[in-house]
């Protein structure tokens, strides 16, 4: 048999967090072997509207990143990525059963509509995450660096990003460090 494609693991990876795309995201999802890095794990994934042009549109919050992909037959493929600590707020509003999300990134702001309500709210609440997460930083002493990465570990475990297998593996690497 042959190994699984990057579309095929990144689909189970949405299946495994409950994450079903519409048939209007089809052309955006095929896309993203092409985007993500081969260990970069979806974190969470909503589409919607972009507000500008009104097109389809979704964004996929990674362990790594936050990425905005638009894929229209005639304008082709528009992907912007977005670094965690270049985002300044995330924010949400509720309407009847849609909402909007604005994202606040350095002097621009990303607005996307007609997300479902629940999913707004809870992509919100995951980029939030990260958004509080620190950044290890090159000059930190070694058992800074490390403990600050244990507690980056523990959030990772905490929402779903790392198995408790993978948690316990990365953990033991950073302990024999400090040692």
């Amino acid at each position: 048999m042959s190994e699984k494609s990057r579309l095929d693991e990144i689909r189970e990876e949405l299946k495994r967090l409950d994450i079903s795309p519409t048939i209007f995201a089809r052309k955006e999802i095929h896309e993203l072997p092409d985007i993500l890095s081969a260990h970069e794990k979806i974190v969470y994934l909503v589409e919607g509207r972009n507000k500008i042009n009104n097109h389809h549109i979704i964004l996929v919050a990674t362990d790594r990143r936050l990425i905005f992909v638009d894929k229209e037959f005639m304008y082709g493929l528009k992907v912007e990525d977005f670094s965690y600590s270049k985002i300044s707020s995330i924010q949400y509003e509720t309407a009847f059963l849609l909402a909007s999300i604005d994202i606040q990134v350095t002097d621009d702001v990303v607005e996307i509509d007609g997300v479902g309500k629940y999913h707004a709210e809870l992509f919100c609440e995951k980029v939030r995450d990260f958004m509080s997460l620190p950044e290890v930083s090159v000059q930190n002493t070694p058992e800074t660096s490390v403990l600050d990465q244990l507690e980056q570990l523990g959030r990772l475990k905490e929402t779903g990003v790392l198995s408790e297998e993978e948690f316990l593996d990365q953990k033991k690497k950073l302990m024999e460090k400090l040692s």
